[in-house]
């Protein structure tokens, strides 16, 4: 019986169709109010000057999520990054890069603050893009990031129904008008904000008290004055704080 060393030595790789690994980033941040995503315009071919999501491939001694940090490092210029990273999906449509079968694995990450974007490496420009200009700009991405754009963004906005993800938009500490403007950004629509103030101050671990506010500390008359607070360690929402409806561009493909 053959030893599983010899199978080894015998083994030929070369049997299969060769194919490469990539990353893929929908990052987002909250800029002048809106919710931004970062892009690159491609410097070489293929879609070379389309813009496209940051990303790369995954090197040989790297697993995905490394690949994903490392990209995540080098396109946003930022030193630490202590935002949130979630893997979305896996892309894998056959043809969907004209160079070779290329398998991409998409993640999401958000983080409020990150400075302007340097372009470097394989592209051309680098900068933020408000979400609600992709589409009354007609922007085509390069390869499938329409549709990795599109879905990276409704489980940004479909996680702010029933997670705490929200507080990783803003700086700390906070005020519930900060919060509630990070839904106004993501969702296009403004949540009630006496439902929404009982919301987030109703479940437990949302947000923590920090220190009052400035206009606090002066005993502003007419109720309690405004608190600052911090994110707490509560991840989920019982029960959901769910959108009215359904807003935003879907960029165009370019293809």
């Amino acid at each position: 019986m053959q030893s599983e060393a010899d199978f080894l030595d015998s083994y030929d790789p070369a049997g299969f169709p060769p194919f490469a690994v990539a990353v893929d980033l929908g990052v987002f941040t909250i800029r002048s109010g809106m919710l931004a995503v970062l892009l690159v315009q491609r410097r070489e071919h293929p879609y070379r000057d389309f813009w496209a999501l940051p990303g790369g491939f995954v090197r040989e001694d790297e697993s995905a999520d490394a690949a994903a940090w490392r990209e995540l490092a080098e396109e946003t210029g930022a030193a630490t990054f202590g935002g949130h990273l979630e893997q979305l999906r896996t892309y894998s449509e056959p043809g969907r890069d004209p160079r070779m079968r290329v398998i991409s694995i998409a993640y999401v990450a958000l983080a409020p603050d990150l400075p302007d974007p340097q372009a470097g490496g394989d592209a051309a420009a680098a900068r933020w893009w408000p979400v609600e200009d992709l589409a009354s700009e007609s922007v085509a991405l390069a390869f499938d990031h329409a549709a990795i754009l599109a879905d990276a963004l409704e489980r940004v906005r479909s996680k702010l129904e029933y997670t705490t993800l929200a507080g990783r938009f803003v700086a700390e500490p906070f005020t519930i008008a900060d919060l509630r403007r990070v839904y106004v950004a993501v969702w296009g629509e403004a949540p009630d904000l006496a439902n929404f103030r009982r919301k987030v101050l109703g479940t437990h671990g949302f947000v923590v008290e920090a220190a009052r506010s400035a206009s606090a500390a002066a005993g502003a008359a007419g109720g309690r004055p405004p608190l600052l607070y911090r994110r707490g360690d509560a991840a989920t929402l019982h029960p959901p704080m769910l959108r009215t409806g359904a807003t935003g561009a879907t960029p165009r493909q370019s293809r």
